[in-house]
């Protein structure tokens, strides 16, 4: 009984020394072990031995790329304001020997030299800078962190900032401000909209009156131009009504006194006419009236020797009213050749 209790407990004591000696580091991880409190090696992935009693394996080391973010830090700006600002630093172990060695804890480390460089680059700059200038602050702590990690094995490779929380008073002000910003956009594309609008209906009043003085021109030409052909028909009319007359008279045979005649009768309608402006008197007035009181005194004799003169009356003047009041034409008589 007493001999199976001694070997169970041989066992067991074999057992855990096995699971001591043997370490099976996972991928992307590396292990330090130290021997008798030394440095002895680096174990990279895989199966390590480690010799009970004497070796050590401290905890394992990520080789991947790791993010951190740390709690808000008030810092003051250059124009005395003091904001909250979030960091976010990504890093990576490149030697696990100095990582362990050259820093007591990496993590608090980093977070105190990221907090006192973001101290230092914010004070350079006022709010509004530092609001709009992130990728400016996220270069300068980058080159400030990678440069002071570097000893500790670890390489920086992007810090940015999370967020940048001004007081609740600079808030409400910007807002105000931005506000009033928005009003005043709003105002000059209003202010360019209507200028826009007068220059394009002042454009299109232009172009109207424009179209109406052209459209008045060419009416006034079509005008001018049907009244010209208007007035050549007429006169063409009047020349082809002429010209019928001189050969109407040429065929009639009428004598010279005949045509003084009925150009005496005709001088009275030609000045009732408002469309004639000049009227051609001919110079023998004197032989135009001594004929025409010829042909009276010739009309009055042969009226006086028919019977019907001496009933009616002599004529006054040349010419009598016949029964119907109409005044007698007198015929010219034949051409004395």
């Amino acid at each position: 009984m007493g001999l199976e209790v001694v070997l169970a407990a041989l066992v067991v004591v074999f057992i855990a020394i096995l699971s001591r000696t043997y370490r099976i580091v996972p991928q992307q991880r590396v292990g330090i072990i130290q021997r008798l409190g030394k440095y002895h090696k680096t174990s990279s992935a895989g199966l390590a031995v480690v010799v009970p009693f004497i070796d050590k394996m401290l905890p394992y080391l990520d080789l991947r790329e790791q993010v951190v973010s740390f709690q808000p830090q008030p810092v003051i700006t250059s124009d005395n304001v003091t904001i909250n600002v979030t960091s976010v630093i990504y890093y990576q172990i490149l030697d696990p020997h100095n990582a362990t060695y050259a820093v007591a804890n990496l993590l608090p480390a980093m977070e105190q030299i990221a907090q006192t460089t973001l101290r230092n680059v914010m004070g350079d700059l006022s709010l509004d800078t530092s609001l709009t200038s992130r990728d400016e602050i996220n270069g300068r702590l980058r080159l400030v962190l990678d440069e002071v990690t570097e000893k500790w094995g670890v390489r920086v490779t992007r810090v940015e900032l999370k967020d940048i929380s001004p007081p609740k008073d600079i808030q409400i002000a910007m807002e105000k401000q931005m506000q009033a910003e928005r009003n005043k956009r709003a105002a000059i594309l209003t202010a360019e909209g209507d200028a826009q609008a007068a220059v394009l209906r002042a454009d299109g009043e232009k172009k109207a009156l424009i179209l109406a003085s052209e459209g008045e021109r060419q009416a006034a030409m079509l005008r001018a131009e049907g009244d010209a052909k208007a007035m050549i028909t007429l006169q063409g009319a009047q020349a082809e009504a002429v010209r019928m007359v001189f050969e109407a008279v040429n065929s009639s045979g009428a004598t010279p006194e005949a045509l003084q005649y009925q150009y005496m009768q005709m001088l009275p309608k030609l000045a009732e006419n408002p469309a004639n402006k000049v009227i051609v008197v001919p110079a023998d007035m004197a032989g135009l009236a001594g004929l025409a009181t010829s042909i009276t005194q010739v009309g009055t004799a042969a009226i006086a020797q028919t019977p019907q003169g001496n009933a009616n009356g002599a004529l006054t003047n040349g010419a009598a009213p016949d029964a119907n009041g109409a005044t007698p034409q007198l015929n010219p008589g034949p051409s004395r050749g």
